[in-house]
């Protein structure tokens, strides 16, 4: 089966990558995370693959990070989370967040991300909880994630509300703070230099 991909970039979205490999050009699906680690279309790019057979499909799943591809696995071993929902997991929280809000029993954080209710939550720490030992964790600040007062806490609190992944909405915070770090001081500033980041 195929579990790498290395090839030229010629297409990107937030859900798809499509990646030509030796004239073949391979549809695979991506989480949001995947797809702001993704270079320029035309540029060369190479992927951690995770091939799903079913009797009527066989679907290619990209990840940039071995961790996150191995996260991927893990949800898939869990009854009625299918491929599709584990994407949606990892779109709506970073790698290292939602290991420790499993590591954590944390079923607040989980139950916000979109396709998770209060059972999956459950089930989700319950089978996992014990299973992330070889899972690598930054050691979260704050609220899970550098912060960066309160005009942050505002400005990543538009942005989700806006529809923008919350990791996306994180590293345009980054980037914008990054870039002039007087702009944590003022939401209004901070919010434009974020949007500016994400386009």
């Amino acid at each position: 089966m195929i579990a790498h991909l290395r090839g030229r970039l010629l297409s990107k979205t937030p859900g798809q990558a499509i990646i030509e490999c030796a004239g073949v050009g391979y549809d695979v699906t991506i989480s949001v995370a995947t797809y702001s680690a993704l270079p320029n279309e035309g540029s060369a790019v190479s992927l951690h693959i995770h091939t799903h057979v079913r009797e009527d499909q066989l679907a290619l799943f990209g990840f940039s990070e071995t961790q996150e591809k191995r996260l991927f696995e893990k949800l898939l071993t869990i009854s009625g989370i299918g491929p599709k929902l584990a994407i949606t997991v990892l779109s709506g929280i970073s790698s290292d967040r939602l290991v420790t809000a499993i590591r954590s029993g944390d079923h607040a954080t989980l139950t916000r991300i979109p396709g998770i209710g209060k059972k999956t939550a459950e089930r989700v720490i319950l089978e996992l909880k014990d299973k992330l030992d070889d899972l690598a964790v930054a050691i979260p600040t704050a609220a899970g994630g550098p912060h960066h007062g309160p005009a942050g806490d505002d400005a990543l609190s538009a942005l989700v509300n806006l529809g923008y992944a919350r990791p996306v909405a994180q590293k345009a915070i980054e980037s914008a703070v990054a870039k002039d770090p007087k702009a944590a001081q003022d939401f209004e500033t901070l919010f434009r230099a974020a949007m500016a980041a994400i386009r």
